[in-house]
């Protein structure tokens, strides 16, 4: 028997989604297809993806050639968050390639990637709750929402929506959007829960990963799921770490080791972006994206 079926089975959200997934942002071409492949073979039942990612169609293929049945797949896509791709003829064109582009009939799990504020959030829901009516998507949601944001998409949407994903890791502090998911029944996906490779070199995970034999992203992917309505989408391409990813639910972590983690302040880019740093008030007094030369000039 190999490792991963001795594993514990990945918990599941009420709505059926597995609360470990593989993330696939930046995976195309054949990196993308073998990616997803090593996932399926490693036990991974939930797969996320975006029409702006470029890649629907090498993991339909991938799922296609794998023998692992559909109907124990969680598949996950997102509309893009332009004003043009938030009307309902559009949101509906777009989910219909999406199911052409992957081999399948229906998606899981459809979600806005982020919210325009030119468009009409009653009838870009509206339409998103016409796909479930129809048998195209089974659920919906959206992704890089404010609390406000997601409240309002609440009221307007004639479905639940089930999820609002997000980054968040140790090194984000999440704790009032994650407050207003749990009020609303929403579960908080976690994008980048490794702080794309960051928390790999934290002593803090270290030192608390020894203690249980486990490695530093393990703890912070621990954490993570350890939270109450949290699932977590971390991305690789790398069949060890792959089962690495998922060989987190065999220990727990103790009240003051998870606080401890939230605490951490990470490298020197979060430390900005954190309230009151200095990225994070220059977003404040401009809008919430940074001029691509700026970026690249902050370590």
């Amino acid at each position: 028997m190999s490792e991963h079926l001795m594993m514990p089975a990945v918990p599941t959200t009420d709505f059926g989604m597995p609360r470990i997934g593989l993330g696939t942002y930046r995976m195309q071409g054949s990196k993308c297809f073998g990616a997803v492949t090593a996932a399926l073979d490693a036990g991974y039942r939930h797969v996320d993806t975006a029409l702006a990612y470029e890649n629907e169609a090498e993991i339909g293929r991938a799922i296609e050639a794998s023998s692992v049945d559909r109907e124990q797949l969680f598949l996950t896509s997102k509309i893009k968050g332009y004003h043009d791709y938030l009307r309902p003829a559009k949101i509906r064109h777009e989910t219909e390639q999406t199911l052409i582009r992957m081999g399948i009939d229906r998606l899981d799990l459809l979600l806005v990637h982020w919210w325009n504020p030119q468009s009409d959030m009653r009838a870009t829901f509206g339409a998103m709750g016409e796909l479930v009516a129809d048998g195209l998507v089974d659920h919906i949601g959206v992704s890089n929402f404010s609390a406000a944001e997601l409240e309002a998409a609440i009221a307007a949407s004639p479905v639940p929506i089930a999820t609002n994903q997000v980054e968040y890791h140790p090194y984000v502090d999440q704790t009032a959007l994650l407050a207003c998911c749990r009020q609303h029944d929403v579960v908080l996906t976690a994008y980048s829960p490794l702080a794309e490779g960051a928390v790999v070199n934290d002593e803090t995970l270290q030192r608390i990963g020894n203690r249980y034999e486990k490695t530093a992203a393990q703890v912070a992917l621990r954490w993570s799921l350890q939270q109450d309505g949290v699932a977590i989408i971390p991305k690789s391409a790398t069949p060890q770490y792959m089962e690495e990813n998922l060989a987190v639910l065999d220990f727990e972590l103790t009240k003051t080791e998870m606080r401890q983690i939230a605490e951490l302040d990470g490298p020197l880019w979060y430390q900005l972006n954190a309230e009151g740093g200095a990225i994070y008030e220059f977003r404040r007094m401009i809008g919430p994206y940074v001029p691509k030369q700026i970026r690249m000039r902050v370590p």
